[in-house]
């Protein structure tokens, strides 16, 4: 009888060791979460976007999510478009933005692939939007599409009654690049803030 009594645990005691259970199941399951959304949601040349950012006043999660978006950190990345590197900038565009920085050297395409250089000029550009643009859903449309057709967008009543914000974004790619952005850009502000 001593025997039996002593390998009955009580009632408690099983509930407590349940709640154990699922409390470190519970922990090892959000970790892992965690774990798998920073792999796929990272934070590469830091040190590059935190200085870039801090220069051009721009939130680093934003660009962050514009680097995700357009080149998923690959810094030789090359669109169907010509566009190149991590911030996905054109040849054309990225001559534009060295005549806005005045710097005394000249690149190459090759140079466009340059964390450093890519994510300054990326950053740079993104700063003249959001400073042309007061919506950032607009800036980000021009970011995609270019200046010339998102101001062609702006001075049409249908897209645009006022002028400054869109009503709908009329290319569907840049409508989805642009929900494509904020998407990365609420998971990155959940990670990381």
């Amino acid at each position: 009888m001593i025997e039996a009594r002593q390998k009955k645990k009580p009632v408690w005691k099983h509930l407590l060791w349940i709640a154990i259970v699922l409390c470190i199941g519970f922990f090892c399951l959000t970790q892992g979460y965690q774990f798998f959304l920073r792999q796929a949601y990272p934070i590469k040349y830091s040190d590059i976007v935190k200085e870039e950012s801090e220069r051009y006043g721009l939130d680093e999660m934003l660009v962050y999510s514009i680097i995700k978006a357009e080149s998923n950190f690959d810094p030789s990345a090359h669109s169907h478009a010509g566009a190149v590197g991590l911030m996905q900038l054109t040849p054309q565009t990225f001559e534009w933005i060295h005549t806005k920085l005045q710097e005394d050297r000249e690149y190459t395409e090759k140079d466009m692939e340059d964390p450093e250089i890519n994510i300054r000029y990326g950053c740079k550009l993104l700063s003249m939007l959001l400073s042309m643009y007061p919506c950032e859903a607009t800036a980000l449309s021009a970011y995609n599409a270019g200046i010339g057709t998102v101001s062609g967008w702006l001075s049409d009543p249908q897209i645009s009654p006022d002028g400054e914000t869109l009503l709908e974004i009329p290319y569907p790619e840049t409508e989805q690049y642009v929900e494509r952005v904020f998407n990365n850009l609420e998971i990155y502000k959940k990670l990381y803030s």
